[in-house]
């Protein structure tokens, strides 16, 4: 996918004054580094001395570093699984290669590299993720649990391979600041990992390749933050690699203004990115859990280190781990809000191992968990690694006595009921920024589970780049669980990235506190002339949710869609339908009864035009049955939809 001129002006127009600058400023910079790169400053005496207490490595629980292991011996075998793409390759990768398109992206000055472009460059995740170096941790991790120098002799003959192969400023792997500020977090904990290993300092701190390579990642990072209508949660990514790296890497006679800058950064930008309720601004749960992720890491490193952090840095931490755990179903699987793209700001966990549990198993280790905080089960190693280095304080603020159900600043509303029924009412705003980069076209959707099973889901979404038509869909009205009119979208979307007009949401009543009913109503203005409100109704006794739209204005066609998980089976006669599937063994059943009067047909795995699809991954879809009901918005009565579980 390439930009078009059309593109460049709305995205321009999405830009304040001082963005624009910054954005000369850096396209100055790029043409003046291409006849003349910075040079790294000579170093001498350089150490590494942010290791982890002793004792660490032994506490780790043992189930946990049995998986770590078992995944860093695929990983030995070359074999690893990227979006959805299979790869046996990784014994000696090549790191400007796609597998999925088999293209190979082109050397030469970075910035003029066209990553954007599938036909020239091919799928850029595919080229960027392995060059995270998340793999490498892993094996760093299994090194320090069973002492086998296999794996640290892989990892560094992959880390000179990477840094002969992208030489400063050459090639696809420095155009993009999430990368760069990822893969120092990266080489901080894989140096802190093989500590004790015999090639440790040669690999890193006596070779003079890692010290410029180092130097210039963290140059870079201070020449091009994201800015303005992109200071999403890629400048968080930024900000924390710079500042780990500033800790750790304290080097150069630039680490302790790279550090106050980079603290700086991210104290703004976490809190810039984050609702005081503690939900993340971009409104997709996957990023809510990255960014946590990433700060916690940046917290670790300045403990280490023993740089203050600003109270306020560790206050959104607390409120984004409060707010996950109240979001969670019973299963701790989050909603599936928005754009995901299965972004980890520090991998050192095997295959199987919970995330969302791993974050509030971290949560409790440094902050301490709440009453109502769900139980978390199951073990990984990153929480003992994290908390072995950060300091545990008492929160000095209120915590929520009880568990949060409604996020006003955010317009989520997670009703709950009998058997774990799970349903997100979305009344927010549409996204983060004037561009709302990650937003979908979801207003007043809802995503319904019964048991931490799909019932009513939110498709996922699947691609960024190089598929337009899957990238519009997943994004799309028609693709959640909401009304579309006229056949658009409630948002105007510019780009795949890029929202020109948003729709405007707002919740007009909740009542969770009822013991038998709960409650919400929100509408939003997205479609100019109208007015959809949408009222849900979740009954105990009857295990029963309740759905009404309504439509104010002229009349229009509208479609009303329903999507069902990927587990569900659904028989559709006429205006309803019947549902099944199983759980752990068990047949579980329910009635979906439409609104009649539209004409209702079942949709599953279609493609011209696409619809019917679920993605459980980035990268990754498989058919699931879409319900989609069409007419007109004709009657004052509203569309009533009835989802009934049975015993």
């Amino acid at each position: 996918m390439t930009m078009s001129a059309g593109w460049y002006l709305r995205r321009l127009s999405r830009m304040g004054p001082q963005e624009v600058a910054g954005r000369v400023g850096d396209a100055v910079r790029r043409r003046r580094w291409r006849s003349a790169p910075p040079e790294c400053p000579s170093v001498t005496g350089a150490r590494f001395t942010a290791v982890l207490p002793a004792g660490t490595i032994a506490a780790l629980p043992p189930d946990a570093a049995k998986r770590l292991v078992a995944e860093a011996d695929r990983l030995m075998d070359g074999h690893a699984e990227y979006f959805g793409v299979v790869r046996d390759d990784l014994t000696d990768p090549d790191w400007w290669y796609d597998p999925k398109t088999g293209r190979r992206a082109p050397s030469g000055y970075a910035f003029d590299v066209p990553y954007r472009s599938e036909d020239a460059v091919g799928d850029i995740k595919q080229i960027w993720e392995p060059s995270r170096h998340q793999y490498l941790t892993q094996l760093t991790a299994a090194y320090a649990v069973t002492g086998d120098e296999r794996y640290a002799e892989r990892v560094a003959a992959h880390l000179r391979s990477w840094w002969a192969a992208n030489p400063p400023l050459r090639g696809v792997h420095w155009i993009s600041g999430i990368e760069l500020g990822i893969r120092l977090l990266s080489w901080v904990w894989i140096r802190r990992l093989l500590d004790g290993w015999s090639g440790a300092a040669g690999l890193f701190e006596d070779n003079p390749v890692a010290v410029k390579q180092i130097w210039h990642h963290q140059r870079w990072l201070a020449a091009f933050p994201s800015r303005g209508s992109s200071a999403n949660n890629h400048v968080i990514a930024e900000a924390a690699g710079q500042f780990a790296a500033a800790c750790a890497f304290d080097w150069f006679p630039s680490s302790e203004r790279w550090r106050a800058d980079a603290l700086r950064s991210l104290d703004r930008h976490l809190r810039g990115n984050t609702y005081l309720s503690g939900l993340n601004r971009e409104l997709a749960t996957e990023y809510h859990g990255l960014v946590l992720e990433l700060g916690l890491a940046a917290v670790a490193e300045a403990d280490a280190a023993g740089v203050p952090v600003p109270a306020s840095v560790r206050l959104v931490l607390l409120r984004m781990t409060d707010a996950l755990a109240a979001i969670v179903d019973n299963w701790l699987r989050p909603p599936r809000q928005g754009d995901a793209d299965d972004g980890y700001g520090l991998v050192v966990d095997g295959a199987g191992t919970n995330r969302w549990g791993s974050l509030l198993a971290t949560g409790d280790a440094v902050f301490g968990r709440l009453d109502w905080w769900p139980a978390v089960t199951g073990t990984d190693v990153r929480t003992p690694l994290l908390a072995a280095l950060i300091e545990r304080t008492e929160p000095s603020v209120r915590r929520p006595a009880d568990r949060p159900a409604h996020f006003a600043d955010a317009g989520m509303t997670i009703l709950r009921g009998p058997e774990e029924i799970w349903c997100r009412c979305d009344g927010g705003p549409h996204g983060f920024l004037s561009i709302a980069a990650h937003a979908h076209a979801d207003a007043l959707s809802v995503e319904v589970r019964h048991d931490g099973v799909d019932v009513l889901a939110d498709p996922g979404t699947y691609c960024y780049h190089g598929q337009p038509e899957w990238r519009q869909y997943f994004r799309s009205t028609l693709g959640h669980n909401t009304l579309e009119l006229d056949g658009g979208d409630q948002s105007v979307s510019g780009g795949p990235f890029l929202w020109t007009r948003h729709a405007e949401s707002r919740v007009l009543t909740v009542d969770t506190s009822g013991e038998d009913m709960t409650r919400w109503c929100a509408e939003h203005d997205g479609y100019e002339g109208s007015v959809h409100r949408r009222r849900v109704e979740l009954t105990a006794a009857r295990r029963e949710l309740r759905v009404i739209d309504e439509v104010r204005g002229p009349r229009r066609a509208v479609r009303l869609a329903f999507h069902l998980g990927p587990a569900i089976t659904a028989d559709l006669v006429g205006k309803r339908a019947q549902l099944t599937w199983t759980r752990d063994g068990e047949d579980r059943a329910a009635v979906l009864d439409l609104p009649g009067q539209l004409s209702w047909q079942a949709h599953r795995g279609e493609t011209d035009p696409v619809l019917g699809w679920y993605s459980a991954g980035f990268g990754r879809r498989e058919p699931a049955t879409t319900l989609v009901g069409s007419g007109f918005t004709d009657g004052a009565e509203g569309f009533t939809t009835v989802l009934g579980f049975r015993g």
